[in-house]
């Protein structure tokens, strides 16, 4: 056991060492994540943070006043990937049961917090962290309120190590008005769901339960569930609402509005693009659903769910994207490929980085800490071969998490490299 301890102490001591050393990073593409690109920069940070962003070109520096200076001519440089609405970490083989661990039996669980139940030590967040996703909003399912979310670091000792922010946010599925049957393979027919105006009202007795709840001067039978909710009705919570069609879109906004919620996030929202100016209207922001994806209705436009950046963008409404949906903690990885989609479909490549990365942190709260490269926030930077939206040219060959560099090896890579070589392939 003494040794144990010992062993521990080395080992922090060495990660504190590594995050006390003065990094300069030279004369790569910078993209900082606020729409700004310097074609030749200069980034430095130390104690985890950065505390230099400028162009080579114009600045003047003296080298051998860091630790570590690594020369990125003709790399890409750009703030660490921010995945929302994800289950990464809280699931590790889909068809395993025993392996997911986000969701809790009821309907009403605001209480449930996936922060505790988040695994740093799943082998899917290697693979995801090694294509640029540096942070995840570890996001509970099922029930009609789900519980709390956090942001996360994809690597770290432990949760409480890894945590960025701990439960941002409440998540309410919000009744379906309309009910979808079969899956895309096999889609069937859909009906109107004859239990809406029930479910509804029975989501307004619970937030009217809540509210009464909270403004007691004092409490005498403790209530967990509405305790939860407190942040919900102060504003220090995000309410983050699931919902993809028009009228329970609407109807969504007409229940924030009966409750006078101030931060409140729309996530799926496929229909989104059809209601923008009362999004605008109403200061709401949209996490979009996986780009990926097939439109609800046979007779919409193919490359519909391929523009809904582009139409939330003309309008100026705040989006991020995200990938919930199926096998969506694997395919997390391919995250910066939805952002290279909306590219293709309308948004400019900026335009587009942030939307997985300051857009992204401004909605879950924590755009002062992550989501661009800017003097003052955490040093969590990808450095790419290539362009990182794009399939072709995307290779992460070095990553840092509060100017911590992590390793970017991963067990695919490890199966890569066995059967090359007993193949005799060369790379």
């Amino acid at each position: 056991m003494y040794k144990f301890f010992i062993i521990l102490i080395i080992i922090s001591s060495t990660l504190i060492a590594q995050n006390k050393k003065r990094v300069l990073l030279m004369n790569g593409v910078a993209h900082l994540g606020n729409g700004l690109v310097l074609e030749n920069s200069l980034i430095a940070f130390s104690d985890g943070k950065i505390d230099l962003v400028a162009d080579a070109r114009l600045t003047r520096i003296d080298i051998s006043k860091f630790d570590t200076t690594i020369n990125l001519y003709g790399k890409h440089i750009y703030p660490g990937l921010i995945a929302p609405n994800c289950i990464l970490g809280l699931q590790e083989a889909e068809a395993v049961r025993q392996t997911s661990d986000y969701a809790e039996v009821g309907d009403y669980n605001p209480h449930i917090r996936s922060l505790i139940a988040f695994n740093v030590e799943s082998k899917i967040l290697e693979t995801v962290k090694t294509n640029g996703v540096l942070y995840v909003q570890s996001t509970p399912r099922d029930g009609v309120i789900s519980g709390m979310s956090s942001v996360l670091a994809s690597d770290g000792w432990n949760w409480e190590d890894a945590v960025v922010k701990a439960d941002d946010g409440v998540h309410l599925n919000y009744p379906h008005s309309i009910q979808r049957h079969g899956w895309w393979a096999e889609p069937q027919p859909s009906d109107k769901n004859n239990k809406y105006t029930e479910q509804v009202n029975e989501l307004i007795t619970f937030f009217q339960n809540a509210s009464a709840y909270n403004k007691q001067l004092t409490v005498t039978d403790k209530n967990l569930r509405y305790e939860a909710m407190k942040g919900i009705f102060d504003g220090t919570k995000n309410l983050y609402i699931h919902a993809d069609y028009v009228k329970d879109i609407i109807g969504a906004i007409n229940f924030i509005k009966q409750f006078n919620l101030k931060k409140v996030v729309l996530v799926g929202a496929k229909d989104c693009y059809k209601v923008t100016s009362l999004l605008k209207e109403n200061n709401i922001s949209v996490m979009l659903n996986r780009l990926h994806d097939l439109p609800e209705l046979a007779e919409a436009e193919t490359d519909l769910m391929f523009k809904l950046p582009y139409l939330l963008q003309k309008d100026s409404v705040l989006f991020c994207l995200q990938n919930q949906g199926d096998m969506e903690a694997m395919n997390a990885r391919n995250l910066a490929f939805l952002a290279g989609t909306a590219v293709a479909y309308g948004l400019t490549k900026e335009q587009a980085l942030q939307s997985i990365t300051l857009n992204s942190a401004k909605i879950l709260g924590v755009g002062h800490l992550i989501g661009s490269i800017e003097v003052g926030k955490l040093a969590s930077l990808v450095v790419s071969e290539g362009d990182l939206l794009d399939m072709k040219t995307n290779s992460v060959i070095l990553a840092y998490i509060n100017g911590r560099q992590i390793n970017l090896n991963n067990f695919q890579n490890e199966l890569h490299k066995k059967y090359s070589n007993k193949l005799g392939i060369k790379e």
